[in-house]
């Protein structure tokens, strides 16, 4: 039986997988990754980690990311490539 499903073989190993992406400068997203190319990193129903008096530190919130979902406030975002100092699978994180 052949494989089921849509495969996109130009979009790279990480299309439709939800991600983290570390930036340089602190910065946190998650999202569903498009594409990953020169450009940067091209995300699908992202968010951002905001820091704020009160919010979760980072960590707390890519753990709670990891247990329930994330909630995206972004449709799309391309998070510029050189800024960005790692991507992963956000189910990596998961304990």
């Amino acid at each position: 039986m052949p494989p089921v499903g849509t495969f996109h073989h130009d979009k790279g190993a990480l299309h439709g997988i939800t991600v983290v992406v570390r930036t340089a400068d602190g910065g946190i997203w998650i999202g569903r990754c498009d594409t990953i190319d020169a450009a940067g990193v091209h995300l699908l129903d992202a968010d951002r980690h905001e820091a704020a008096p009160g919010a979760p530190s980072g960590e707390a919130w890519l753990a709670q990311a990891a247990a329930y979902g994330v909630w995206p406030r972004h449709p799309h975002v391309l998070v510029p490539a050189a800024g960005v100092s790692n991507v992963e699978r956000l189910g990596t994180l998961r304990k």
